[in-house]
Formats: structure tokens, C-alpha cells, sequence
């Protein structure tokens, strides 16, 4: 690690990094192994990547590993696309779990060992309720729960049970193994919680061999145990688990002792990261599918053309806190732009066509001006874009009858075009029905490179490109996929969808060196915003994402508080 990077590291603060200084300390721990450990069930989304960048950025930090672990418990959620796009994320965003590289069901023979460890010890028993019935026994916040009549069940008649569930005797639902811990505990989690149940479905690694799986609770520390895991980081949600959690390490013959300690999610305005809402949307064709860049998954960042280094500014910005809270997409979006602002090239694209006939530019002539690859960082070098009698301009860039504070073009008006000559409109054609169609304009020779030699000035410099060369593309333009803050905070979820979170342009002209991009370049359409291609692009159709606006297009609709 470089001095600088180790001077970053002494700096850091928070309740988590000084936990595990008073750790190494106190001798409680001689070393940091954390772990980033996912369902997959689903893809991972902005809200993993604060714990993902905690449990590899604390492990890099104090010398010590960070183990990626699958916790599939659930076949029936469970595919190996997820996990294929887990990993494809977590090296995405930087980080290398090396070696180490786990899965809960690597654990499953001794995990069932240890349950029945738990059966022998009067720890754990078969249960014949119902689902139903279970939750009824278990009570609520203000009343203790119910024992079971199966809770006494004798040892030896829980082992008969537990082995022949195993062996698939059962269907689904029949019986479940629960820890018998205190149904009148004023934590509901306790109240023997089921920690085996009968599922009959193929798990996407283990196949058929088993038909009983383990809970997440039962799985998640007695696989950080195996692992040698020291710290076992999770989100608020898990904090009224921690007592089982705990529970199950002091109850089992475990090689290691794991600790656990909770710090509070990542929240967004005007987005939804419940895995099961966000599933809903792609079962429901809401949006394309996990990577639709509209969604707030890492693969729909990433099509997006969000950078990684964005992303974890973003983390480190917010901070670790024990208290949840709505964090403003606009301080996402900051992180993005101030990324992209010194990382991406700039390029000139014309969203809306309109075209310019330099009417005395020859025809036949065609010339190479050089453009700055990124104005405030000369060592990005230069390119040549080709200038011709005809051009594209922005719609937006020409008005007939422009108000006082309108400089760009407009009939009689002088304007520069970027990196090329002072222009003049001299004429508006238009068609049938009264559409400006095309522009007819002179252009000044001695200006070229954007300066008149009399000193002449101009009010506005507008972009361009040559219609002769510009490469056709279609631009997506994105915008936030729900039209409120807090979506679903006031009925369905699904009401708040913004219905323009997505306009797509099918005509649009970009300078033809832009057909050299690849999928996820940062580029910059000079006045327009940061874009890039979509990998839906293919020969003959190019296809780009706007990845953000240059400015916060939404602050007017937040001081409105929605739509």
C-alpha cells in the first residue's frame, strides 16, 4: 500500500473502524477477515455496494481479507445467473475476493451435524405445525408466544424425524426443525425460531441431494465460523437478530467466534432498493430487465455508464451511522458528475437535428479541425473533426423570433461554432406546415479556429457537426424511474413510476468519431450531458445512454416535493 493510501487509511473514522481498532486492541482479535456475503436471488444494487465497499474497504485497511460468500439457502429463488452477476459486479466496483471465494451450501453436511448437535443437547426440536400455526404460537411485540405441543418431543424421536425429513419422507410444510430457545422472550426472534424447513427443488449447486435447507439465521454465523470470519458487518435490519446469531455460536461446537455489529442502510430518494419491489418491476416488464439503466442495480448503473469510482465517492461521502436515513439521489448524482467531469472525453452530438447550408462554403469542400479531447486537461491531446457546406445544429440553438435573453442563432445573428468559424443565418426555410426545416447561413473564413481578427465579438458558441460525416445513433435519454421521493409512501409503489423516465431519439447525429466507442465509455456530448454506448450497439446502429445531464434538471421538481 502507498504512503499516500495508508495516510487515507489512518484518517478514516467511524463507529465500525474504531470497533475493530479496540478489537485488535484488546486482543479480542489478532486479525480482520470480514465478508461480503449476498443472496442470490436477485442482482445486487447501490444499496450492496455501502457494504460491499465497508467489508473489502475495512479488511484492506487493517491488513487483513474479505471473503465474497453466497448465502444460498433458498433454491427456490435462487439461480446461477445471480451469482454469475454478483461476482461480475463485485469486480466492477473493485474489489478481488482472491482465494476466497465461498458458498453457504458448501456447509450444508456440517450444518445439519450442528443442528442435530443442537437435537441431542435439548436445544432444538421437530416441530409438526403448520406455518400458520407457528406464526399464531408465536405471539407479538405486547404478548409472549406459545409452546408448541411438539416442543418436549424426545431427542431420539427429533433425530428419527429430522433424518427422514432429510431423506425426503415429507412434503413441504409437513415439519420443520426449530431452536428451542424462549418463546417468552421479549425478542419475537428467539421465540424458537424454525431454522430447517422441507423444501423439494433442485438448488443450483447442489442439485437434488438435498431436500432440506437450513435458514439464513441458521446459516449465516455458522458459516462465518467456518470461514474464520471476525467481523460479520450487516445492515440495521439484522440488529434484533444478533441474539440468535449469538445464540447459535455459544450452542455450537464452531472453530471460530464470530461478532456482529450493525450499521444502518443505504436509502434513496426517488428510488426503491426492496429486492422484491425492484423484482416486481422486472416481472412485470416495468423496465427492460435487471440492467435497465433506469434501475438502481450495479448492472444498471454500470449500462448506464456510471463510473465505479463514482459510486464508491458516493459511499465514503455518506459515512457509517447507526440511525437509517433518506439520503438525497441528488448527492449521487454530484459524485457522477464530478467523476465524469475530469474522466470523460468530450465529443460533439446533435440530439435534435436542424441543418445549416453554408451557402457560400464550397460544396465540394471538406476540411479537419482540431478539437480539444477535454479543454481543462491538455495532456488529453487533440482530434480532427471534418467541417463541411453542410452541418447539424440543435433545434434548440435557432429561434426565428428569439426573445431578449435568446444569443444563439436567429435571423441576421452572428454565432461561433465550436472549434470552427463565426456564422451568420441568413435565411429560415420551412415546409408545408410552417416548420423551420433548414437554416441558409455564411460563415466568416477569417475566423476559423472560433476568432475574428477585427476583435469582433459573439454572445453565444454553439455545437455542430458535419452532415456529410456524422455517424446516425439513436439516444436513450434516461431520467428517474419514479416521479416521487419516497415512491409507494402514499399507495402502490408502481403509481409513482415516472412515465418520461425514458424518451428515445431515433435520429440523432454525432461526429463520426464517436464510432469507435465501446459500451460504458464516459463521454461527454459537449452542452448536452455525459453519454454512453449502449451495448445494444451493433454495425449500422449505434446506440448511446445518457448517463447524467451536466446540471440537476430536478431541483425545481424536489422544491415541489414530487410531481
Amino acid at each position: 500500500m502507498s504512503e499516500n493510501n495508508a495516510q487515507a487509511r489512518e484518517e478514516v473514522h467511524d463507529f465500525i473502524r474504531d470497533i475493530i481498532r479496540d478489537d485488535l486492541a484488546a486482543g479480542r482479535s489478532d486479525s480482520v477477515v470480514t465478508r461480503f456475503p449476498p443472496e442470490p436471488n436477485g442482482y445486487l444494487h447501490i444499496g450492496h455496494a455501502k457494504s460491499m465497499c465497508l467489508n473489502f474497504g475495512v479488511a484492506e485497511e487493517f491488513g487483513g481479507r474479505c471473503h465474497l460468500r453466497f448465502d444460498d439457502t433458498n433454491p427456490v429463488k435462487e439461480e446461477h445467473e445471480f451469482i454469475e452477476s454478483i461476482q461480475e459486479d463485485v469486480r466492477w466496483l473493485g474489489f478481488d475476493w482472491g482465494r476466497h471465494l465461498y458458498f453457504a451450501s458448501d456447509n450444508f453436511e456440517a450444518l445439519y451435524d450442528w443442528a442435530c448437535h443442537l437435537i441431542r443437547n435439548g436445544h432444538a426440536y421437530v416441530d409438526d405445525l403448520s406455518a400458520e400455526e407457528i406464526r399464531t404460537h408465536r405471539g407479538s411485540l405486547t404478548e409472549p408466544g406459545k409452546n408448541s405441543p411438539y416442543r418436549d418431543r424426545a431427542a431420539d424421536e427429533s433425530l428419527d424425524l429430522f433424518a427422514r425429513m432429510r431423506a425426503g419422507e415429507f412434503s413441504d410444510g409437513a415439519r420443520v426443525l426449530r431452536a428451542k430457545i424462549d418463546m417468552a422472550s421479549g425478542n419475537i426472534n428467539l421465540r424458537d425460531p424454525v431454522i430447517y424447513r422441507i423444501l423439494h427443488a433442485a438448488h443450483p449447486r447442489t442439485g437434488d441431494a438435498w431436500c432440506i435447507y437450513p435458514t439464513y439465521d441458521f446459516a449465516h454465523g455458522q458459516s462465518d465460523a467456518i470461514e474464520g470470519v471476525t467481523h460479520s458487518l450487516c445492515t440495521l435490519e439484522f440488529e434484533d437478530h444478533r441474539p440468535l446469531y449469538d445464540w447459535l455460536i455459544d450452542n455450537l461446537p464452531t472453530p471460530g467466534r464470530p461478532r456482529q455489529y450493525e450499521f444502518s442502510r443505504l436509502n434513496l430518494t426517488y428510488t426503491v432498493l426492496s429486492k422484491r419491489r425492484l423484482t416486481q418491476l422486472v416481472a412485470q416488464r416495468h423496465v427492460t430487465g435487471w440492467d435497465d439503466p433506469r434501475m438502481p442495480s450495479l448492472a444498471g448503473l454500470r449500462r448506464r455508464g456510471v463510473p465505479p469510482a463514482a459510486i464508491r465517492d458516493f459511499v465514503r461521502r455518506v459515512g457509517l451511522t447507526k440511525s437509517d436515513n433518506l439520503i438525497e439521489v441528488a448527492a449521487l448524482e454530484h459524485c457522477i458528475r464530478e467523476e465524469l467531469n475530469q474522466t470523460a472525453a468530450r465529443r460533439m452530438a446533435v440530439l435534435r437535428p436542424l441543418k445549416v447550408v453554408i451557402e457560400n462554403y464550397a460544396e465540394d469542400q471538406t476540411e479537419e479541425l482540431e478539437a480539444a479531447n477535454h479543454p481543462a486537461d491538455p495532456a488529453a491531446g487533440t482530434r480532427m473533426v471534418p467541417f463541411g457546406h453542410e452541418l447539424y445544429i440543435e433545434q434548440a440553438d435557432f429561434m426565428e423570433d428569439p426573445p431578449k435573453k435568446f444569443f444563439r442563432l436567429a435571423p441576421g445573428r452572428e454565432v461561433r461554432l465550436r472549434y470552427a468559424y463565426f456564422l451568420t443565418c441568413r435565411e429560415a426555410v420551412k415546409n408545408d406546415a410552417g416548420e423551420v426545416v433548414e437554416l441558409r447561413c455564411t460563415y466568416d473564413p477569417a475566423t476559423r479556429g472560433g476568432n475574428a481578427p477585427d476583435g469582433r465579438k459573439v454572445k453565444a458558441t454553439i455545437h455542430w457537426v458535419s452532415a456529410a460525416h456524422a455517424m446516425p445513433a439513436e439516444v436513450r435519454l434516461y431520467d428517474h424511474l419514479f416521479a416521487r421521493p419516497n415512491p409507494g409512501a402514499e399507495g402502490d409503489f408502481l403509481d409513482d413510476i415516472n412515465p418520461d423516465s425514458l424518451n428515445v431519439l431515433e435520429d440523432c447525429r454525432l461526429e463520426p468519431g464517436l464510432a469507435d466507442a465501446k459500451p460504458g465509455e464516459a463521454i461527454q456530448f459537449e452542452r448536452e450531458g455525459y453519454f454512453c454506448p449502449d451495448p445494444d450497439t451493433a454495425p449500422g446502429r449505434a446506440v448511446f445512454n445518457r448517463t447524467i445531464g451536466l446540471r440537476d434538471t430536478w431541483a425545481k421538481v424536489r422544491a415541489k416535493g414530487g410531481k
